[in-house]
């Protein structure tokens, strides 16, 4: 059974029994306590916590999803025989809808009538006394034995209790299923999770100090279940590795012999998930979820250099796994275009670094006979190269890399750029409170107030001018100008930076009210407010929207910190200084504001 085959006939199993099927939630995730989506139940916290009515959204208490997923935790792991970034994971999810009874029912008769497989064992949690409220759970080894399935085993919390990996939501026991590989190898493939309670804190919080942790029960008792495709695949097609499946093994065909198998694992690997990423917008960059990307990327990239392989083979296989889930996950056919320029712009700007800095990791190798954390920081910091790719590097030819004095320079580095922008008023700061800006005297406050307000409006004009595939990627504003990152995949004209500037000249001279407000984060993307950097913004936000008083018409709305000015009137007027690209997909404008 390929891996397409699987897909649907999990959805179609169970949409027969009553649950809604929903579509994937973007890689980027809505809940800012995360960078990236790590699970299928991300998209349904809300629903086990009762911020939301399922019946309403969905029309039924269950439903079914299969989820694009990403674990940064895994990146160095993967060259072996199972470890992804990406991978796929179906679930099934029940809201107050169904509980133990049903949820281990439904995935003994999938697994051993659907898929044709034999369960080799079970795990139960044996239970803990946080507050005397989580005990060993004996109904599910009941309910498994009447099934029987005989070869059941308790363990410990660290195994089989589910927690929030941000800073707290739903949690409960869990009971796992494993299945043997062709090896004979057993294999976790299933985890049904029973929310029961509200973690006021972390997984890991709950795991090494669970006596400060509160548990509270959540409204209804709620299912929340994964299982991984790529696993799953491998047991039902009987191959060794999940690198053998359906999934992988025409990537990795496509890839010369020459390369060891950990190569080429790590090529289709960080290639696919890289196409996944740039689909659902990711861009790389030097920061957050960015640089995630930029890391696959370069390490990627890196082996085109060491090795001498076709310079358009990654292209090809990248438009290969395009066509393999586009009919599944429509988002890469539609974002084909963008995907393949992207890479094509990060393949050539690494390549002229990557050149000139590995004759100088070269020299530093054979003179040396490792790599110091203060090398290998210069080299990342002057040529752009990854830690990871110098890891690589470093291991293939059997010397020391000196991980911890990498981390080391890092960090100095990052105190030295705070100390340095002291001076500067980051877009997304608090006035005075952060540390992100030292203002000499009024004068200053009052010119770094207009043009941050003026960024704002620079920000509506383009999205007005060149359309709402802009996205804010950031900004830096002094007291002499404002500078401004965008993704936009092309130069802006002169004739649409002229359109820009008349548009954001035109609010200022129709002296526009300036309000803000405090909302909840949620309640802030539902009245419109823009937002692009999720992880960074706190349960309530500030929400600052310029618009005319007399119609009501809404310019411009975005999270912020402040300060602004109360009306556009006294900002002056607008110019644009300079347009250039900032990194691959990403362009940067100057602007300054001069008096009428």
């Amino acid at each position: 059974m390929n891996a397409s085959e699987i897909r649907q006939k999990f959805l179609k199993f169970f949409e027969e029994r009553g649950h809604r099927v929903v579509p994937s939630s973007s890689l980027i995730p809505d809940d800012p306590s995360v960078l990236l989506t790590t699970a299928g139940m991300q998209q349904f916290k809300k629903y086990y916590t009762g911020e939301a009515d399922p019946i309403k959204d969905f029309g039924a208490k269950n439903t079914v999803s299969i989820q694009k997923s990403f674990r940064t935790s895994d990146i160095d792991e993967v060259g072996d025989e199972s470890h992804l970034t990406f991978f796929e994971m179906l679930g099934n999810f029940s809201f107050g809808g169904y509980f133990k009874e049903e949820a281990i029912r439904y995935a003994y008769d999938f697994i051993t009538k659907e898929m044709g497989l034999e369960i080799s064992y079970v795990t139960v949690f044996k239970g803990l006394g946080i507050s005397g409220v989580v005990p060993k759970d004996e109904e599910s080894k009941k309910i498994w034995k009447s099934l029987g399935v005989s070869d059941i085993r308790e363990e410990e919390m660290e195994d089989v209790f589910w927690g929030p990996t941000g800073s707290e939501g739903p949690c409960g026991s869990t009971t796992e299923i494993y299945c043997k590989n062709s090896e004979g190898k057993d294999i976790e493939i299933w985890n049904i999770v029973f929310n029961e309670f509200y973690c006021h804190g972390s997984r890991d919080q709950l795991l090494n100090a669970p006596e400060s942790i509160k548990l509270s029960d959540l409204p209804f008792k709620g299912i929340d279940t994964g299982m991984g495709l790529e696993r799953l695949a491998m047991i039902s097609q009987k191959t060794k590795t999940i690198f053998e499946t359906d999934l992988f093994s025409g990537l990795c065909s496509a890839l010369p012999r020459e390369l060891l198998d950990s190569q080429k694992r790590v090529i289709v690997d960080h290639l696919r998930a890289s196409v996944f990423l740039l689909a659902d917008g990711v861009r790389p960059s030097n920061k957050e979820r960015g640089y995630i990307l930029r890391r696959l990327m370069r390490r990627i990239l890196t082996h085109e250099e060491l090795h001498p392989l076709n310079p358009k083979l990654f292209e090809t296989i990248i438009v290969r796994v395009i066509n393999d889930y586009g009919s599944f996950y429509p988002e890469l056919l539609r974002e084909k275009e963008k995907i393949l320029g992207e890479y094509q712009g990060e393949h050539e700007k690494f390549g002229k670094s990557f050149r000139t800095g590995f004759k100088e990791f070269d020299t530093l190798a054979q003179s040396e006979k490792s790599i110091s954390g203060k090398n290998a920081f210069h080299l990342y910091q002057s040529f752009g190269f990854p830690r990871e790719v110098m890891r690589d590097l470093a291991r293939e030819r059997g010397i020391p890399f000196d991980d911890a004095g990498f981390e080391s320079e890092f960090k100095k580095h990052q105190e030295v750029s705070r100390a340095g922008s002291e001076t500067k008023f980051g877009g997304h700061g608090l006035y005075l409170k952060t540390g992100e800006v030292t203002i000499r005297d009024e004068t200053e406050i009052e010119k770094v107030t207009r043009l941050h307000t003026a960024t704002h409006l620079m920000h509506a004009a383009l999205r007005a001018v060149l359309g709402t595939e802009v996205r804010q990627d950031g900004s830096d504003i002094t007291v002499e100008r404002t500078r401004f990152d965008f993704r936009f995949p092309r130069k802006v004209t002169s004739e649409e930076l002229a359109k820009i500037e008349e548009w954001v000249n035109d609010a200022i001279q129709k002296d526009l009210a300036v309000k803000w407000e405090e909302l909840g984060y949620e309640e802030a993307l539902k009245h419109g407010a823009l937002g692009f950097f999720r992880e960074k913004y706190p349960p309530r936000v500030k929400v600052y929207t310029v618009f005319d008083s007399k119609s009501g018409k809404v310019l411009s709305k975005e999270f912020c910190g402040g300060p602004h000015v109360e009306h556009t009137g006294i900002i002056g007027r607008f110019r644009i200084t300079k347009e250039e690209s900032s990194s691959a997909g990403v362009r940067r404008i100057r602007a300054v504001i001069e008096p009428r």
